[in-house]
């Protein structure tokens, strides 16, 4: 159960400062139209979106990157993006956002995934995603590692995220490749994953699927929410693969954790979520990972990891569109609810 006080947690966070996180995978650009909705179109029958404001935002992994720095750690992003005036935009992106773009690869073989939402009163009403899935070439792939090789062993990160959004950065070797790297130098492994990937991550620290991630990556259709159901699929799969320890996010219901303990025994627990007002989902589990990723890497109990990365979670839902959480309101409310 829950071990962490108020004491603990103001150290934990004046921990969080200066952690250096390395984060591999899938960038893009959240580009936003803002607007009022007052009439519906009469050439079809939706709604006219009168614009107020256009904005671009950090998206996939740059938001995770966002989120690590927002807690006071040192993000070193590592991807590709396209060599066109998207990619531009988004190193332009990381500069206002004082995040280093010296871990971005640029590429003639592919665009800048970017995600174009259209909000109207302050309510996401339709999303256009630009953008090639493709894995990445022999030439693209022996630079990557070559260079996340470099940035490893210059500037000793203290955790490692994938950050995967079956974009085409990741792949089996690639996990591979950068968890026997982890191993090596004892660095704990935390990854985010989605479909196309989601039985490479052997032999990880840390394993934060949602629920529909969960369902699709296992091929079961429809799994069953109670705890006991969630703690023989989840200790299944760990030991299957190796991993020392899920998070399973549930939406509206919270999080389910899973570990082992010192004899073996399957351990799981749901955390609930708190009541909020959703304004908009979307980046939530990029807040949630980021937060785990700092907490494993200080070796905090799992359980006592999920509770703070849930509450965070639970902020950014606040907000319209991806946004990081915010440490010293995050701080307040968890100081709040022990």
């Amino acid at each position: 159960m829950l071990t962490i006080d108020k004491f603990s947690v103001e150290k934990l966070f004046a921990d969080f400062s200066g952690m250096k996180a390395l984060v591999i995978g899938d960038i893009m650009i959240d580009s936003y139209i803002w607007g009022k909705v007052e009439r519906i179109s009469p050439e079809a029958p939706v709604p006219v979106v009168s614009v107020t404001k256009r904005e671009n935002r950090l998206g996939g992994a740059a938001n995770v990157a966002l989120n690590l720095q927002s807690l006071g750690a040192v993000p070193l992003l590592c991807s590709i993006s396209g060599n066109d005036l998207k990619g531009t935009e988004f190193n332009q992106l990381l500069e206002k956002n004082h995040i280093s773009t010296a871990g971005i690869l640029r590429s003639e073989k592919r665009i800048t995934t970017t995600k174009f939402r259209i909000i109207g009163n302050n309510y996401q009403m339709l999303r256009v995603d630009e953008e090639v899935a493709h894995t990445l070439s022999q030439d693209e792939t022996r630079g990557f590692y070559n260079h996340i090789e470099r940035i490893v062993l210059a500037e000793k990160p203290e955790v490692i995220l994938f950050e995967d959004y079956d974009k085409g950065v990741i792949d089996q070797a690639l996990i591979t490749w950068v968890v026997d790297l982890a191993e090596r130098l004892k660095i704990p492994v935390v990854a985010d994953p989605k479909k196309k990937n989601f039985s490479f991550y052997k032999n990880i620290t840390l394993f934060k699927p949602n629920y529909k991630e969960l369902c699709e990556g296992l091929k079961i259709e429809n799994i069953h929410r109670q705890p006991e159901d969630l703690l023989r699929i989840c200790s299944g799969f760990q030991h299957h693969m190796n991993i020392s320890k899920m998070m399973l996010t549930l939406s509206e219901l919270g999080v389910f954790i899973s570990s082992h303990n010192k004899t073996g025994m399957a351990e799981g627990a749901l955390i609930p979520s708190r009541v909020r007002n959703v304004a908009d989902v979307s980046g939530a589990g990029d807040t949630v990972i980021s937060v785990a990723a700092l907490c494993t890497a200080l070796n905090l109990p799992l359980y006592d990891t999920a509770f703070i990365a849930n509450i965070a979670g639970g902020l950014v839902c606040e907000e319209a569109g991806v946004v990081p959480v915010n440490k010293e309101k995050f701080l307040k409310e968890l100081l709040n609810t022990l």
